[in-house]
């Protein structure tokens, strides 16, 4: 019997800023470079252990006195639409899908831009130029595409998906305020779960669900939702009291969230 040495970068944490979420709230994010040849290897292991991408960054939530991020994804086999949803497949049923390399355009640039200013006016994302679109969408060092999604040859959502070893995982979505009635958002991760089936894929990963955040409430509407809670992945509907205002304040030393993480090669190999 041989042992490899487990692939662990180096992690940071960023200092305490307001979050995006829930008001009067700091938040702070434990964060590790995700580059080399084991990139992909790296992705497929922390995202089961409740984290994001961003670029060539893994991170997730470490937040000093809150714990109310909570990683979020669809079990496709436990998902059963409910009739809002259904009622959602049938209005996109003439939207084509087109999945793409990581490339940007200028279509999907100003797409994004109507997106955000509807959407996320005062978020951190609202002031990125070109070049910063295209390194979000491009600098990837793992297996990932641009899922197109167009109405009469015209761009009316997008979505940054990495390919995970378990699923897909939702980096980032955006699509035509102009279409409300189209529940657009709904619908790109309604597809995502068709897609996962059509790859005979076990989940789609959709990021973090914060109860008490208007903004992540609608991931909870989908059956089949888990979420990672105290070091697992458990059915939300199995986890009792789950709020915003109810998650107690045990957020780990770093260190010691560190030497509790699985890495890939920590197990014997035969």
């Amino acid at each position: 019997m041989r042992h490899s040495l487990p692939i662990a970068p180096q992690f940071y944490v960023t200092a305490p800023q307001t979050c995006p979420y829930l008001d009067d709230r700091q938040e702070r994010k434990l964060f590790a470079a995700l580059q080399g040849d084991e990139a992909q290897s790296l992705n497929n292991c922390l995202s089961k252990q409740g984290f994001r991408r961003s670029q060539n960054v893994l991170y997730r939530p470490t937040c000093l006195d809150c714990a109310a991020c909570l990683s979020a994804r669809v079990e496709v086999k436990e998902f059963f639409p409910n009739k809002s949803q259904k009622r959602t497949f049938k209005t996109n049923q003439n939207i084509s899908r087109r999945a793409r390399s990581p490339w940007a355009t200028d279509e999907q640039f100003e797409l994004f831009k109507r997106y955000l200013d509807d959407r996320h006016a005062s978020g951190g994302m609202a002031e990125m130029d070109v070049f910063e679109f295209a390194a979000m969408i491009e600098e990837t060092p793992v297996e990932t595409r641009v899922i197109e999604y167009k109405l009469d040859r015209k761009l009316v959502a997008a979505c940054l998906t990495d390919l995970v070893d378990d699923g897909l995982s939702m980096v980032y979505s955006f699509y035509d305020p102009a279409l409300a009635k189209h529940s657009l958002g709904t619908y790109v991760v309604l597809d995502h779960i068709k897609l996962a089936r059509e790859l005979d894929l076990n989940y789609v990963y959709l990021g973090y669900w914060v109860p008490g955040s208007s903004k992540m409430g609608y991931k909870s509407k989908f059956s089949g939702l888990e979420v990672y809670h105290e070091k697992k992945w458990k059915k939300l509907k199995d986890i009792p009291d789950v709020s915003s205002e109810l998650h107690p304040l045990n957020t780990a030393p770093v260190a010691e969230q560190v030497s509790e993480l699985d890495f890939p090669g920590s197990e014997a190999v035969r």
